[in-house]
């Protein structure tokens, strides 16, 4: 693989993770889901999570994006050993 373009999607990757932990400390902030910022957070992170969400979730807690913010790490990381 090309190590620029391994480089811009481990970083692409970055931005996910950060997106990821702004939607669960918002979860625990703001209850509004109809709150502007919920909204987009929402949106950029569904395709992420919604797949696990329906087979992470134990008495109301979502374990989703715990699995997807591990999974982005270890995409990082092999993205990042396949750029060098």
């Amino acid at each position: 693989m090309n190590p620029e373009l391994a480089r811009m999607l481990a970083s692409f990757l970055g931005v996910v993770w950060w997106v990821v932990l702004a939607r669960v400390i918002l979860s625990w902030v703001v209850r509004d889901p109809a709150n502007p910022v919920m909204r987009l957070v929402g949106t950029l992170t569904d395709p992420w999570m919604r797949p696990l969400s329906r087979h992470l979730t134990f008495g109301g807690i979502d374990l989703s994006p715990i699995v997807v913010m591990i999974a982005i790490r270890a995409m990082q990381s092999g993205l990042m050993s396949a750029a060098y």
